[in-house]
């Protein structure tokens, strides 16, 4: 396998210390054994691969879903669990210089509609995954970001039909925000929920809908000629289409048409022992808003509904026991910095993971070119919670022959170029990581 990242990023030891796998049950799952067929091979089970084979499943598809190690053991098992807006870095003045303002208020519309979407899924296959918050809210790190909020607020208004709410920053206070913050703007589509909960709800509802899902089986090899041939440690899988659903976790010769079309980013999280009410009243955080700044070192973090405190960022360059212990010191000297009266309180919980993004910091969900009746669905930016649950959706629609009865904007159809300096590409992050640090950004 050609990855981007030493082995031990791929291994037990980034998540050996996560949180959410502490809040489920171990659900075992078979290992891929012998000679199989199916319809639809599915690559990966996070939420991408586990959306589609469910949505396969329901569309009458023999489907497989094969898994190098467990569904919702990468990043859909290790994010913040923030169901929001998003997928796409690329900002507005881009998307409407590549796609029209059409086609840029079309991605804006599909985030939201992505939103609602994993809200259906919830709803519809009762997974029990912890949801809070009312919308997400953005926190302004300094002045001059408070006074882009009200921009910021129509826009939103215009593109989703929806009101945003600003609070400014002397009354942060009285909305249980306290914190070295300028003001607060709330889009109210959004919701937080437990990752791995959610990832395990919709691998059960694929299980039930006639999915096979195997674990601990990596594909390291796919052939076609007639049909689609996947070779495992143990077993083979051939297939009529296929679907390529490993984001983050990629490696450049599976196929050999994702060679630097996506670029692992890592995030690192932090999770507080549960905190007492004198301890929340103390630092004046009682919010059950999930939040976030705009930095490029984005901090995310919200009081998760065990009273437990989840706190985010990125910027990590390297991967090995070292680099995560000096990445999760770094990772508690700004949580300190933001909410100082809990200094002193236990980090019982610290994780890294692989997120992907792409050379035009846009999505994709569509066919392989040059690949017939091959599908793939990556790079979400960070935001993928909602956004490859949909994604998953369209694919199993295209896999299915018809057209997706969901909307499927171009921003989402137009397959990523390659990066720069192939499979050296993770340089280009060092110079951008650098200035944002210079710069207090």
């Amino acid at each position: 396998m050609k990855r981007l990242f030493p082995a031990y990023a791929y291994g037990e030891g980034p998540r050996e210390r996560c949180y959410w796998p502490t809040t489920v049950d171990g659900q075992g799952w078979p290992t891929l054994r012998g000679a199989q067929t199916c319809d639809v091979a599915v690559i990966g089970g996070g939420f991408t691969g586990l959306s589609a084979a469910l949505h396969l499943a329901q569309g009458g598809a023999d489907v497989m879903v094969i898994e190098a190690q467990m569904p919702g053991w990468g990043a859909s098992g290790r994010n913040g669990g923030f169901c929001c807006c998003g997928g796409a870095k690329a900002s507005d003045r881009s998307l409407t210089r590549r796609f029209g303002e059409d086609g840029r208020r079309d991605w804006r519309r599909t985030e939201a509609d992505a939103v609602q979407f994993a809200r259906h899924l919830i709803d519809s296959h009762d997974i029990a995954c912890d949801t809070h918050s009312n919308g997400e809210t953005l926190m302004a790190h300094s002045p001059r970001a408070f006074a882009g909020f009200e921009a910021e607020a129509r826009r939103i208004e215009a593109d989703l039909g929806v009101t945003p709410s600003i609070i400014p920053g002397p009354e942060l206070a009285q909305n249980g925000m306290t914190g070295p913050f300028h003001g607060a703007l709330t889009n109210p589509v959004g919701f937080a929920l437990n990752p791995m909960k959610y990832a395990q709800g919709l691998a059960r509802a694929a299980k039930q809908a006639g999915a096979r899902i195997f674990g601990q089986s990596p594909v390291d090899q796919i052939k076609r000629n007639a049909c689609y041939h996947l070779r495992t440690d143990n077993g083979s899988v051939t297939a009529d289409k296929l679907i390529v659903a490993t984001n983050g976790y990629s490696s450049d010769d599976l196929p050999d048409w994702l060679s630097a079309r996506y670029l692992p980013v890592q995030s690192n999280v932090i999770v507080t022992r549960p905190l007492s009410e004198a301890e929340i009243a103390a630092q004046g955080w009682s919010t059950a808003q999930m939040c976030f700044d705009d930095r490029v070192f984005l901090h995310y973090f919200r009081l998760m509904p065990d009273r437990r405190m989840l706190f985010g960022m990125r910027g990590g360059l390297q991967s090995s026991p070292a680099a995560d212990a000096r990445m999760t010191r770094r990772l508690r000297a700004h949580f300190d910095r933001m909410f100082p009266r809990w200094a002193n309180v236990e980090t019982e919980f610290q994780w890294t993971g692989l997120l992907s993004f792409s050379p035009g910091l846009t999505p994709f969900a569509g066919p392989i070119p040059d690949m017939p009746g091959a599908f793939a669905a990556l790079s979400y930016h960070g935001n993928g919670v909602a956004m490859a649950s949909y994604s998953g959706a369209i694919l199993a629609d295209l896999a299915l022959g018809r057209q997706p009865n969901r909307r499927y904007p171009a921003v989402m159809q137009a397959p990523p170029e390659r990066f720069p300096l192939g499979r050296f590409r993770r340089a280009t992050l060092a110079p951008l990581y650098a200035m944002a640090a210079l710069t207090g950004k």
